[in-house]
């Protein structure tokens, strides 16, 4: 919170409102459902319902809890029009509804100019402290360590639904409080779907079988997809995961201080344009990882953000033809002064099982 206040002067403001959980929980440590977190020059209140009065109380640090008894947006209203003099307050233009903004309103009944926050909070998750980074690190060597639990059960006439619920299994045996994201199974065509979701079809012979899992540890994710072959594969397959494996590892050579994020796309999709897979490729190279498994920065075309020491990233190139299926290799990678770390330890090498 102390750094939140250092960008006040940048923002024009003397209090921001932070109403996204995921701040939150950064900010203060609170991890339920339900709150609003104004943060003062020199205090900090966050504003929760009778359900939380016990949770919050073991959970908050730095901010004084007020349990709201006619709703949370009245109470934190009702604090910020307390002053006499108008006052500036930035909020997250991203994330408050139009609804929640008129309830505010009407409240404050015209003593509070608000402010774009200009994502000021996200700004400062996207870079991770040393505890944030060991967090990060348990949570990639859970997942890595599933997939390797895992392996065995993947053969011909199991359900991709069934897959998924082994994963899901291993990390919450493993001590992970959930998996970072709804699982992807996918085997055969369905496999050149980027985000499909499981169903009961049943994995078959000479099939591609993409598996995109994460976990999520002491509150922070880890996101990991690994392509394996049910049977002996073609030269084609072969070459296919090749061409992708070199792409992941030109993209994570380029990662270091300084670099701007969208070289680490270039280098990926000039690797697979040597393959002329290039226009098979149909997302971005990566994303920042932290309490959410989509944070800042972007690795994509044209980003313009520099990668500073300090942040967590996917390296996750992938290549999906209609009919044949899709490979996509993904790993969880720390900034570091000497270049990309790999926080994820599962094999790379292709499988054929």
């Amino acid at each position: 919170m102390n750094r939140l206040r250092l960008s006040f002067s940048t923002l024009g403001v003397d209090a921001v409102l932070v109403s996204h959980l995921p701040n939150i929980l950064y900010l203060c440590g609170f991890s339920g459902s339900a709150g609003l977190l104004l943060v003062d020059e020199s205090r900090a209140t966050l504003f929760t319902d009778s359900r939380y009065t016990f949770q919050a109380r073991e959970e908050v640090h730095g901010a004084r809890v007020h349990i709201a008894k006619h709703g949370l947006l009245r109470a934190a209203g009702e604090e910020l029009k307390r002053r006499r003099r108008r006052r500036a307050v930035a909020y997250a233009t991203s994330h408050a509804t139009v609804a929640q903004k008129q309830a505010l309103d009407a409240v404050v009944r015209g003593k509070v100019r608000w402010v774009s926050d200009d994502n000021a909070v996200e700004k400062l998750r996207a870079v991770k402290d040393a505890d944030e980074i060991a967090r990060m690190r348990a949570a990639a060597l859970l997942i890595s360590d599933v997939f390797r639990k895992v392996l065995p059960v993947i053969r011909p006439g199991i359900s991709e639904l069934d897959v998924a619920a082994e994963i899901e299994y291993g990390i919450k045996h493993g001590g992970g409080s959930g998996p970072s994201f709804d699982t992807i199974v996918a085997c055969g065509p369905r496999s050149a779907w980027a985000h499909a979701r499981p169903t009961s079809k049943l994995l078959g012979k000479s099939e591609l079988v993409v598996l995109d899992q994460g976990a999520i540890l002491k509150n922070y994710c880890s996101d990991m997809t690994r392509t394996v072959f049910l049977g002996r594969a073609s030269a084609r397959v072969r070459r296919m995961y090749q061409a992708v494996l070199q792409a992941q590892e030109a993209a994570k050579r380029s990662i270091r201080p300084g670099v701007k994020a969208g070289e680490v796309d270039r280098a990926a999709r000039r690797t697979l344009k040597r393959f002329g897979l290039a226009s098979y490729f149909t997302h971005s190279t990566g994303h920042g990882l932290g309490i959410e498994v989509h944070e800042m920065p972007r690795l994509g075309k044209g980003e313009e953000t520099v990668l500073q020491e300090g942040m967590v990233v996917t390296v996750e190139p992938g290549v999906y033809l209609e009919g044949l299926g899709g490979i996509r290799i993904e790993d969880d990678v720390v900034v570091t002064a000497q270049g990309a770390v790999d926080l994820t330890t599962a094999p790379r090498d292709f499988l054929e099982l």
